[in-house]
């Protein structure tokens, strides 16, 4: 059979742009399927303008906190929509500097929605209403996932909100309810409260950031707490009702869970109204409509069936990405990318390994920002292991005191038999500019006598990751 192309990518998001690209680095015929916007959900409506305005946000803050540096200065005035148009402008750059790198690496990008038919060929119904049907020897599903919806609560892109709409607000908000207490929705929280909304997170686990470890999520609760948000956990939204005024929610208590307090909950109801709702309950993968149903690939929970480097039970084809599945996160997506297109190049070749789930960082950049890599404590106890666990405070730190940013902490797990890195967790400033050096650690296999040994600079916060190491064996300088 001819073949149009070598390789073949459904979606051009931040596993598949960079599949199409290393993939025409090895001189692999490529083209790239993308039926909306270069650089998907992460550049367009994800990573990349949500920190736009996060930073925004910490520069509020900055200016606010600077007469303790003694510095006077009067409260700034916000233009909201200038914020949120800048957002937008960062997003459309480096739109338009992948669409140049495709080009240049001469990868073809076809815009439009692709689908298998039972030959295991694509149809690509383009945007321009035209159609094409394309052999490919290896195709690449990286069509990433989508906002999950709740049902009392359907998205209206007006009162009821997904990421996108929070993106893309005209009108900072007087009120605000974040459904779901995960990355998505405490970043929100965090960047509409220090704007000046009333924010109110609901979670229906015990904790906020209820997937990270525990004495992060206490942390990171307390500060939204000290900073006005109004954190309610362990409860579940039971209906809701949406009018012109904005939205009316009635929530129940999760009875049998504890709260944050350690308290167990009670049944009873409560109710709340709030000008704008915006639901972050997780994700869904975007697996309809591809014409998977002639293909032998597996699909669980909206999920492909995938092994580290993206093969699918059909032969030729592979999917990377959120698509399959977490971690749900865009660098995890790249570097599944470059394994799935080095296997295809060379199947006998073990250069390129997608790293265990464990050595991939997540990060929330809201405030205080957090990083981790690794087991939690949690998870590293219930291995059944002997740990050693090591802490290292933040108002310690010469270098966080220094600028006036000592909240937070370093911790680092241990097997204690073995010296092994299990886990390390960072709340604070630049926390997910640091942890690198844990991933780094974790990938080389380190133990604690090579980071002990290891020189940190001083004065600096990555002070406190050594630091954090000598505390878990019993040598805490406290510089």
């Amino acid at each position: 059979m001819a073949h149009d192309y070598d390789v073949l990518v459904i979606g051009g998001g931040p596993g598949g742009y960079v599949a199409a690209l290393r993939a025409a680095q090895l001189k692999l015929r490529t083209a790239l399927v993308e039926r909306e916007h270069l650089g998907g959900i992460c550049l367009n409506w994800g990573c990349i303008p949500t920190k736009s305005l996060l930073h925004t946000a910490e520069t509020l803050r900055r200016i606010r906190g600077a007469g303790a540096l003694g510095i006077a200065v009067a409260e700034p005035a916000v233009d909201f929509a200038r914020v949120m148009d800048r957002s937008r402008e960062v997003a459309q750059r480096l739109n338009r500097g992948i669409a140049h790198l495709l080009r240049k690496a001469g990868v073809a990008v076809l815009e439009g929605q692709a689908a298998f038919d039972a030959d295991r060929a694509v149809r690509v119904r383009m945007s321009d209403g035209s159609a094409r049907r394309l052999q490919a020897r290896h195709t690449i599903i990286a069509t990433g996932a989508r906002a999950r919806i709740l049902p009392q609560l359907p998205f209206d892109g007006e009162r009821v909100w997904s990421y996108r709409e929070a993106l893309a607000a005209r009108e900072l908000p007087r009120s605000l309810l974040v459904i779901g207490a995960g990355a998505i929705g405490m970043e929100f929280a965090s960047f509409y409260a220090t704007l000046g909304t009333r924010v109110t997170v609901v979670e229906a686990e015990p904790r906020v950031l209820p997937g990270g470890d525990a004495e992060v999520s206490e942390f990171v609760g307390k500060t939204f707490a000290r900073d006005g948000i109004d954190l309610r956990t362990g409860v579940r939204l039971r209906q809701a009702t949406v009018d012109p005024a904005g939205v009316r929610v009635t929530l129940e208590n999760v009875a049998g869970k504890e709260n944050a307090t350690g308290e167990k909950s009670a049944t009873g109801e409560e109710t709340l109204q709030a000008e704008r709702v915006l639901v972050a309950i997780g994700l869904v993968g975007n697996t309809e409509a591809l014409g998977l149903e002639h293909t032998q690939v597996r699909v669980e929970r909206s999920f492909i069936v995938a092994d580290a480097t993206g093969a699918t039970q059909a032969p030729g084809i592979h999917a990377i990405g959120d698509v399959v599945g977490a971690p749900m996160l865009a660098h995890r997506a790249s570097h599944q990318a470059l394994a799935c297109v080095e296997r295809i190049a060379d199947p006998q070749s073990q250069s390129q390994t997608h790293p265990p789930t464990a050595l991939i960082p997540a990060c929330v950049y809201s405030h205080p920002q957090t990083a981790s890599v690794g087991l939690t404590e949690e998870q590293a106890r219930a291995s059944g292991r002997a740990l050693r666990v090591g802490r290292f405070p933040l108002e310690a730190s010469g270098k966080a005191i220094a600028i006036g940013e000592a909240a937070g902490f370093v911790k680092t797990v241990f097997d204690a038999d073995t010296g092994a890195l299990l886990g390390a967790h960072i709340v604070g400033p630049d926390a997910p500019e640091l942890i690198h050096g844990f991933t780094l650690a974790g990938t080389l296999e380190a133990t604690e006598a090579e980071l002990i040994e290891t020189v940190f600079p001083h004065p600096t916060l990555s002070e406190a990751m050594h630091e954090s190491v000598l505390a878990a064996f019993g040598r805490p300088l406290h510089i």
